[in-house]
């Protein structure tokens, strides 16, 4: 198996070569930034990159970023990013659609060598291999992402009657409330999904295509 390795801490780059050599893989490359990434993936033609995510020369979102862009110039490239840090805007972006081939762990949570190897291995084959918090953190983001978070139980209620087509007589009915509390509750919801007080049935249609989208 060819690798190219992405990591800015010497030692740390040193070591994940002498790991997997010893596994028996092909460390093509190992590299200090992102920069560097991208050009030994374009030279070399890896199997799979292991990458940190905070590198030169800004030591943010660097190695994230050109993961991201990897594997959207190389959609069969295997990408294993290893960080201390779950970089949340980024990591969204490279695992949402298809994770076959995509890992993301977090450098304190591997354990034994054997598990990192293994991994390796599981991604570069088409497998994935996400953290638990990377995971945790990531389903949080989307949660507070999604204006539907916004609404109470009784104001989601009223949303999926709508999105059935119910007028708000019939909502009334189901629900066992006045047709003025429903008013309310649309009227809240409207609100809270950021539509404009313009047409009412306008407005409606909007909000069941967001619930629908959520």
């Amino acid at each position: 198996m060819r690798i190219v390795i992405a990591e800015d801490a010497v030692l740390l780059r040193a070591g994940l070569i002498r790991l997997l050599a010893d596994a028996g893989h092909d460390v093509v490359a190992a590299v200090g930034d992102a920069t560097a990434l991208m050009d030994a993936v374009e030279d070399e033609k890896p199997d799979i990159v292991v990458t940190d995510v905070r590198m030169p020369p800004n030591h943010q979102d660097e190695g994230l970023k050109a993961a991201v862009e990897l594997r959207a110039r190389y959609p069969q490239l295997a990408i294993l990013v290893l960080s201390q840090y779950v970089e949340e805007r980024y990591a969204t972006e490279l695992l949402v659609g298809d994770t076959r081939g995509l890992g993301y762990l977090l450098k304190d949570r591997v354990a034994e060598v054997g598990e990192f190897v293994d991994a390796v291995e599981r991604v570069a084959n088409g497998g994935t291999a996400l953290d638990p918090d990377v995971v945790a953190q990531l389903l949080a983001r989307t949660r507070r992402a999604s204006p539907l978070a916004a609404l109470t139980p009784r104001e989601r209620e009223v949303l999926q009657l709508m999105a059935e087509g119910r007028s708000n007589t019939a909502i009334a009915a189901t629900l066992v409330v006045s047709e003025g509390a429903v008013e309310k509750h649309t009227s809240s919801i409207f609100s809270k999904l950021g539509l404009a007080p313009t047409d009412a049935g306008h407005r409606r249609v909007l909000a069941v295509l967001r619930y629908l989208e959520g």
